[in-house]
């Protein structure tokens, strides 16, 4: 008899975990996936494409209604996970059902960060996070709003981008001196600020926000300098923080997530955790691709492979902001014992730093041009010798291929 296995969350890991599992070791478990929201998994990196019209909704789905099926998965969406009673092992809904698990996956992501300043509370200031965002954000846009986004990173490019290029004026602010400080060195983040402001978007950089001035709604934000911005639609994309609230109330051992040991097991060993509500030694990882690393791993060991494990990730960034190519990974911020090799076209918006460290690549930016952003972080990964290739390794693979029998000769 198959071992019931619940799933809690629907979202793009938990899709990915169910997909891993199912290929693995079809038929030992009966699968139940419950998700809060009332819809499949669905792509959420897509949401600004969603919000500028660039994509249909029906373009975010990740598996279609019949591939659940074809799994044999059963899935509740639209219904919370109220409690979990670890002793009998199960779960309660917030529909007043109780069922049984044999194996629980907590996949619950994170929730979006609302900054602890006065006015966040009024209609007009909303959060970045899930396709319900994005038709507050279309709805404003219908009444001709003017929007704020508070937060330089990706989230708020995201925001900030959509709301553009769906008509809407926007200003983007952000506390730091640049934008995605933690995915880009100045010049990249320059580069990637001149291509939001062709499309459209204001960007203030340096400003704090004091406040959200409103009668009834939002009206305007404030900064610390006294500065005024107006604006009927505020979108707070400062971060997201770990969903490991019901984790927390069920007793599991929860720092900043649920955590977990290389196994991905939570402190009681037969509930696991993945994805952005996990954290593993000491990690918290906001992006889906350790997400989907965990996802893989747990699926192997579920499917009996008892030495699979998760080993941590090397964050990367490879995504498309306001059109252009981004990519990120590993350690950029150099220092001692480190070298830069960079390569800079200014004319056509291309950027690319590698940081190297002996003979190993261990940080890479690119900006504008992201073809071998793979293979940079595949070098990073193996941490093998690049030596041999040192003085090509900028202009990319294919460069590196061509140019490797001419400096032999030489």
């Amino acid at each position: 008899m198959s071992e019931p296995l619940v799933v809690v969350g629907a979202g793009m890991v938990a899709a990915r975990f169910v997909e891993e599992l199912s290929t693995r070791a079809l038929g030992r478990y009966s699968i139940l996936v419950v998700g809060e929201e009332p819809r499949p998994a669905y792509n959420r990196v897509l949401l600004s494409s969603l919000l500028a019209d660039e994509i249909a909704d029906a373009d975010l789905e990740l598996k279609p209604a019949a591939w659940w099926r074809a799994k044999g998965v059963s899935t509740l969406f639209g219904r919370a996970v109220t409690a979990i009673d670890r002793e009998a092992k199960t779960i309660s809904l917030n529909d007043g059902r109780t069922l049984p698990y044999g194996k629980l996956v907590l996949a619950t992501g994170s929730r979006p960060i609302r900054l602890p300043k006065p006015g966040m509370d009024l209609p007009g200031v909303i959060t970045f996070r899930d396709v319900a965002d994005v038709d507050a954000m279309r709805a404003a846009a219908r009444r001709g709003c003017r929007a704020v986004v508070i937060g330089g990173g990706l989230l708020g490019l995201e925001a900030a981008y959509g709301l553009a290029k769906a008509g809407v004026p926007v200003t983007l602010i952000h506390l730091m001196d640049r934008l995605m400080e933690r995915q880009l060195d100045t010049p990249a983040a320059a580069l990637l600020a001149d291509a939001m402001r062709r499309n459209g978007v204001e960007i203030v950089l340096q400003a704090d926000t004091a406040r959200v001035i409103g009668t009834e709604r939002a009206e305007c934000v404030e900064l610390t300098d006294g500065r005024v911005l107006p604006a009927e639609l505020v979108v707070c994309a400062v971060g997201v923080r770990p969903n490991a609230d019901l984790a927390r109330a069920t007793g599991l051992d929860v720092g900043r997530g649920v955590q977990v040991n290389d196994g991905l097991i939570a402190s009681d060993p037969a509930i696991h955790a993945i994805g952005e509500c996990a954290e593993h030694r000491g990690a918290c990882y906001g992006l889906v691709e350790p997400g989907y690393e965990m996802a893989a791993a747990l699926a192997r060991r579920l499917s009996g492979d008892a030495w699979a494990a998760y080993g941590g990730s090397v964050l990367s960034t490879n995504l498309k902001v306001s059109g252009v190519p981004v990519f990120s990974a590993g350690d950029f911020s150099g220092g001692e014992g480190t070298q830069d090799l960079v390569f800079t076209d200014a004319a056509a918006g291309v950027y690319r730093r590698l940081v190297l460290k002996g003979s190993a690549v261990v940080g890479a930016v690119l900006v504008g041009d992201a073809t071998d952003a793979l293979w940079y972080r595949d070098l990073i990964r193996s941490s093998e010798s690049v030596a041999s290739m040192r003085r090509s390794l900028v202009f990319g693979r294919a460069f590196c291929a061509a140019a490797a029998p001419l400096l032999e000769a030489a």
